[in-house]
């Protein structure tokens, strides 16, 4: 449905239900079409328009979002699947609770099974997580104009040959995206 939908607004923006660009040189959709995560078929896609005004810092900061929420998903979703596969810890997530590991269900079942505790320390990690990364205020794109989307602080894709390093980063975005799509449903 949302593949139909953005069909029929790409074939309103640029006259080819499949994206014929030479048919729309004056585009502001231009200005970010040689970014990571441009990818085939798709290029750059944004049906609703956030970046019509070719503003940078806004990309920057919207990429960044994109990103951070996307390794959280991937996170989650390796979270969700692994203990299907691979099964479950042993021994006892709350002992005085006389609480196991095996007795937590998959999926939204477990949000009723784990203690208030252990809710706290998970609210506690996100807010580390959250106040540890880049020192930016939503409403202030300034703050983005010294900070590479996704760098904070330590390297894990990486590479010598740009070529290898582009493609793993695009990688991320991707799978970034995917997992975003998986955990809505």
């Amino acid at each position: 449905m949302m593949a139909i939908i953005g069909m029929f607004f790409q074939d309103g923006l640029t006259g080819s239900a499949w994206g014929d660009w030479a048919l729309y040189g004056a585009s502001p959709l231009r200005a970010f079409e040689n970014e990571l995560g441009v990818q085939e078929p798709v290029g750059f896609w944004d049906p609703l328009g956030f970046t019509a005004d070719g503003d940078l810092l806004a990309f920057k900061r919207r990429r960044c979002v994109e990103l951070k929420h996307g390794r959280i998903c991937m996170l989650a979703t390796m979270g969700y699947i692994t203990p299907e596969v691979a099964g479950k810890f042993p021994g006892y997530l709350s002992p005085s609770a006389n609480l196991k590991f095996a007795d937590i269900p998959n999926g939204l079942a477990a949000v009723s099974k784990i203690p208030a505790l252990g809710w706290a320390q998970m609210v506690a990690y996100a807010g580390y997580c959250e106040l540890s990364g880049p020192r930016t205020r939503a409403a202030n794109t300034e703050d983005y104009s010294n900070i590479t989307p996704g760098d904070y602080g330590f390297k894990v894709l990486t590479s010598s040959d740009p070529q290898e390093l582009t493609k793993k980063l695009n990688a991320e975005i991707a799978n970034g995206r995917l997992a975003m799509m998986a955990l809505i449903g």
